[in-house]
Parts: C-alpha cells; structure tokens; sequence
C-alpha cells in the first residue's frame, strides 16, 4: 500500500516560505524606514477636547495647540466666562487648565498648557500662503460632541465678514461642522493652520453646507495680542443703526452709502461724540463707509490710535464730531455692574413666557428671545414641548422654580431632554444676527 508523503513534504517549504517572507518585511522596513503618520494625523494630535471643570463635567467644545506649544487656542464662546477649563488629548491625557485671556467680540480665547501636555510638542505650523478660492482644507474638532473628527472641505469664499459689528474677514468653507466644532482648527493636506472654526451658517443651529473660520493671519494677531496684552478692546459705541439701502437712500434724498443713526445709548461713546437719531455717518477719519461692516473695521483702526472722527450728514449739511476713545477702558463683555443700595432680592419662579420663550396653544415654539435663558438652553423654533421634569403641564401658567428638564419633538419629531436653568450657567447655542445677504442669520456652535 502507498504511503501519502505529500503533507510530510509541503511542511518544510511552509516553514521556509513564512521565514522568507519575515526577511522580505525586514529588508523593507530598512530600505522604507518606519510607518510614519501622515501630517493630517500629526496635526490631530494637537487637538483637544474643552469640558467644564465641575462635577457637570459639561462638553464645551474643542481646541488646538498653538504654534509655540505654550497654549491652546479656543473660541471665546467655547469657555464663556470660566477661569479654568478641563482638556483631553487624543491619548487620553487630561488636565484642569487655566483660561488666561478672552477677547469675546473677536470669539478667541487662550488656555494656559498645564505640565501634563509638556511632551506634546510644537503646536500647528501656521500656513505660509493664505489659501484661495477652491482649496481642499480639513476641519479637526468634536463636532456633535464625538471625538477627534477629521472632515473634508473646500473654500467657499476667502473673505466674509459675517458680523457688521466685528472687524473680521473670515474663511467660508463647506467642510461639515457641527455644535462641538468650535475652537477647533482648518488645516490644509499638510496639516498647516489656516484658521479656527467658529461659526455656522443658517439658524438651524446644524451644518447646512457653509461654515465660518477666523483666518490664521487674523488669529494670529489676535493671539499674540491677548499673550502681550497689547490687543485694544473694539469700542462700544451704545449706537444703534441700519445701512443707507437703496429705500433708505431714496427716501432721504440722498446715496445709498453709510448708516442711518436710530438712536444713541445715554452715556455711551456715541452720545459723547455727539451722534443724533437720524444722522447718516457718511464715513469715519475722511473715509467712506462702503459698507456697513466698514464701520467695525474703522473702529478696531480707531482703537489703536485712541481717537476718530465721524463724518456725519445732518439735516443735509455735513458735520465732523470727534471722539476720543478710552485706551484703559476694559473690554466690553468683562465690564462689572455697580449695585448701589439693598443687593436685590433674587428671582424664585419664572413663567415660560418671561424665560424668552413664547409658545401656541400645541406647546410649539413660535418665538424665541435673543440671549433668553430659552435660546440658550436649546429650545429652537419648530421644538415642541412635550413635558416637564417627566410631566404634561399647563405651559401658559407652569412656574420654573429650579433647573427644569423638558422633553422637547423637534419639527421632525426626533425627540430630545434639554435643561432650563434661568439661575445657572449659561454656556449654550447663542444665535448672533449680521450675516451676509444670502446668510440672514449666522449661528455660534
């Protein structure tokens, strides 16, 4: 009878066949070198993740190490008025830091690094050339609070200026961003900082195809600035006013060029200088407003100089009022109230209605007031309140005595809980108007 030899004889050339095949990956990792990670990878590692530093452990947002490696950078909006912040790197590494400086008109803030992020290494590299129109870029963050997320984009626009009131021209870009996003860096292929994500166009609160950045060169003033405490606070002038539009402009007689004073804040930088309801500030220090943005963009010059001149139209003559601007003067959002007399006594019910919000008799949100504890919980046009701390109540005479969990169905009828506390922090979405033409409404995430 035969014997079968053949499994006896394939077994040698088995063993040689993985040993040569262990040699081969040898002689390729030293011919190759060493798996390296990619720049876009690289870059992701010098991202973190901002929660509160309390037992709510709150996710706030993201953050990027700086150039130097000495900080993080965030968005001011992120930290709100916190003095210490909690960051999480993409190893897992985390630390209470210190907020050391905020500007919250321009939304940037620097994070003291504490020594448990000292090996981390440099900070992003920022990009030499400011990019163009078109160029494929890479938004890093947390956006929806998951982790470390890389997502793809192009530039939409190089220079928006989304808010009137702020001397920013920013990157427009269609890379998804979401709430959670904020703070976090756009990056080109090669892992290169061209900007911070901030803003979110539309006031769906979600991403719907543009998003905003501060670009670098403008970060990087802004940073430096806040470190050196050499960056002036922008003005507040305590001035309301809309742009000559073509209507406007006809029905005063003359072009459609500057912004019709509505009226001016008792005490204000405004009323110092001598502006009126009604008067039409034609330019500032000899240069026409354009646009309206062009007024933010005066200022901010202004600022650094201490002084300006309003070129104003009145009553069809025009009229020039300087106005000398306070250097020392503290930066608008940090200024602190005095109370004179009996401290007042605190607040211990609200109604719905006086917490922003105002309701149909379905429980639907119809209207939500601007920087209402409502708005800033969540609560968002189209939301259905469903119950309260678990129950269906009166909504038109329903007393909030404490932070108060409400069941919402979104227009979709996704449902969600959200917290309503009028006596508690408040960190949450903050719609700012001011967007351009096609953007009425610009949301921070």
């Amino acid at each position: 009878m035969a014997t079968d030899n053949t499994c006896k004889r394939k077994q040698p050339l088995g063993f040689l066949g993985e040993a040569l095949a262990a040699l081969l990956v040898l002689l390729l990792v030293a011919l190759v070198g060493p798996a390296t990670a990619s720049p876009l990878d690289t870059a992701m590692d010098r991202v973190f993740t901002v929660r509160s530093a309390d037992a709510e452990d709150r996710f706030l947002g993201s953050a990027f190490l700086w150039t130097d490696g000495t900080v993080a950078v965030t968005n001011a909006h992120v930290v709100g008025e916190a003095e210490e912040v909690r960051l999480v790197d993409r190893n897992g590494v985390e630390a209470t830091a210190l907020v050391i400086a905020r500007d919250p008109v321009r939304d940037v803030a620097v994070i003291s690094l504490p020594p448990e992020f000292a090996g981390i290494g440099m900070g992003l590299e920022l990009a030499l050339d400011a990019p163009q129109l078109g160029d494929e870029i890479f938004a890093l963050g947390a956006p929806l609070g998951i982790e470390f997320t890389l997502t793809e984009g192009r530039i939409s626009a190089t220079a928006r200026q989304v808010d009137i009131a702020v001397p920013l021209l920013m990157l427009q870009h269609d890379a998804a961003v979401n709430p959670g996003s904020s703070g976090g860096p756009l990056v080109d292929i090669d892992g290169r900082l061209l900007g911070m994500n901030s803003q979110i166009a539309d006031g769906s609160r979600m991403f719907v195809g543009i998003a905003y950045a501060i670009a670098a060169a403008d970060l990087d003033l802004i940073v430096t600035g806040l470190i050196d405490e050499t960056l002036p606070p922008l003005p507040s002038l305590g001035l309301t006013a809309r742009p000559v539009d073509r209507q406007v402009a006809e029905a005063l007689g003359i072009d459609a060029m500057g912004l019709l004073v509505d009226g001016v804040e008792a005490g204000g930088l405004a009323e110092a200088a001598g502006l009126q309801g009604g008067d039409v500030i034609l330019g500032m220090d000899g240069t026409a407003l354009a646009a309206a943005g062009d007024l933010a963009f005066a200022l901010d010059r202004a600022s650094r100089v201490g002084e300006t001149v309003f070129n104003v139209l009145r009553a069809g003559q025009t009229v020039d009022l300087a106005l000398a601007l306070d250097q020392e003067a503290e930066p608008e959002g940090l200024k602190l109230r005095q109370v004179s007399g009996s401290m007042p006594e605190m607040v211990k019910s609200y109604r719905l209605a006086a917490l922003g919000l105002v309701l149909d008799d379905t429980g639907v949100v119809t209207g939500v007031t601007e920087s209402s504890p409502a708005l800033l919980s969540g609560l968002a046009l189209g939301d259905r309140i469903l119950t309260i701390n678990g129950e269906a109540v009166d909504l038109a005479t329903y007393e909030v005595t404490g932070a108060a969990l409400i069941l919402v169905e979104a227009p979709g009828g996704a449902t969600r809980h959200i917290t309503l506390d009028p006596w508690g922090d408040t960190d949450g979405v903050r719609p700012v108007g001011g967007a351009n033409v096609l953007d009425p409404d610009v949301v921070v995430f």
